[in-house]
Order: C-alpha cells, then structure tokens, then sequence
C-alpha cells in the first residue's frame, strides 16, 4: 500500500484596514473548511490572515479575502507545497539538537518573510525554527533557521531571492559557530 502524503498549502492576507481584515476573515471561514493559524491586527494599523488547508480550500478562501480585500491588500500569499517548517515555525520558537549554524533573514514584510523561508526550507537541509511575524517590530519580520553552515549560506541564498523580488530584504545574516552563551536568547 502507498501512502499519500498529505499536500498542504498555505493562504495569506495582509491588509491595511483592520475593519476589512475581520470582515475577510469572516468570509474566509464561512466559504471553505480551512484552518486557521493566526489572524491579528498588526503593527501599523494591518490586519493579517494566515490559513492552511487542502487545495481547493485554500484556493477558494484565499481568493475570497481578495475580493473582500480589494484596494485594502498589502500583500499576499498563495503557496501551494509549502515546506512542513513554515507552518510549524509561524509564530513560535521550535526547539533544535542541532548548534552549527544559525542564518537569520529580517524583512519589512510578513509575506515576504514567509516566502523567503519557505524558499530556504526547500534549498537545503536546514530546519526554520521560527518565522516572527510582525510582533512588535514595526511590521518586520524574521525567519531563523539552523543547519550545517553550507546548508544555512545555501538557504539564506535562496530566501533572500524570494525578499530582493519583492524588495523586502531589510538584512540578513550567518552565524557560524555560534557561541553557547546565545543560545538560550536565541531559542
């Protein structure tokens, strides 16, 4: 017997008027059955939506909250196979074994920090530990990842395409070797 692996895509919303984010997030959750992971205002006076589902969920949900949203969308996200670590990684610190290399993206986007860890989950063999999105930061982001330091300059590489596309990137970093002493401020 094969077993199927269970495909999972990724919405995202980011709008300008908080009034207009909850009414998207209403209409998100009455047209399909999605989940959802995080729904806020956030720094700036944004609202944002993240859902996850089956395909056409996702899709139909998605395009419904660009409708609700039209003129109000910052940014947007669609991402049909996203990588397992984003979804684990938003908002929260996962712990790791693993002290080799740290990579750190920082973007002026919540979208694009997604992407862009996405992006580098799907390079090389790094694990996203956690993507901070816009919590106090005056509507930044960041994505963390560790790994060994070829797969985390290999990673930061390709999340830094997917920001520079986007003309997000605000910095970004590699911390080989780091020292123990950070590791309970970083994790």
């Amino acid at each position: 017997m094969i077993s199927e692996k269970k495909i999972v895509v990724l919405g995202a919303l980011e709008f300008n008027s908080i009034v207009i984010g909850f009414k998207a997030l209403d209409e998100i959750v009455k047209i399909a059955p999605v989940t959802i992971i995080d729904a806020r205002t956030i720094s700036s006076g944004k609202y944002l939506i993240i859902f996850t589902g089956d395909v056409a969920s996702v899709e139909y949900a998605y395009r419904k909250g660009l409708d609700t949203g039209m003129g109000y969308i910052v940014d947007s996200l669609f991402l049909p196979l996203v990588h397992e670590d984003v979804i684990s990684a938003i908002g929260t610190t996962l712990k790791t074994g693993k002290w080799d290399a740290i990579g750190i993206i920082e973007t002026s986007s919540i979208i694009s920090s997604i992407e862009a860890a996405d992006a580098a989950a799907k390079e090389a063999e790094v694990k996203i530990i956690e993507i901070r999105l816009a919590d106090g930061f005056g509507g930044k982001s960041y994505v963390k990842m560790m790994g060994t330091l070829t797969d985390v300059q290999n990673s930061i590489a390709a999340g830094i395409v997917k920001a520079k596309a986007k003309d997000t990137l605000v910095m970004n970093t590699i911390i080989p070797q780091p020292h123990r002493e950070i590791k309970p401020f970083f994790m």
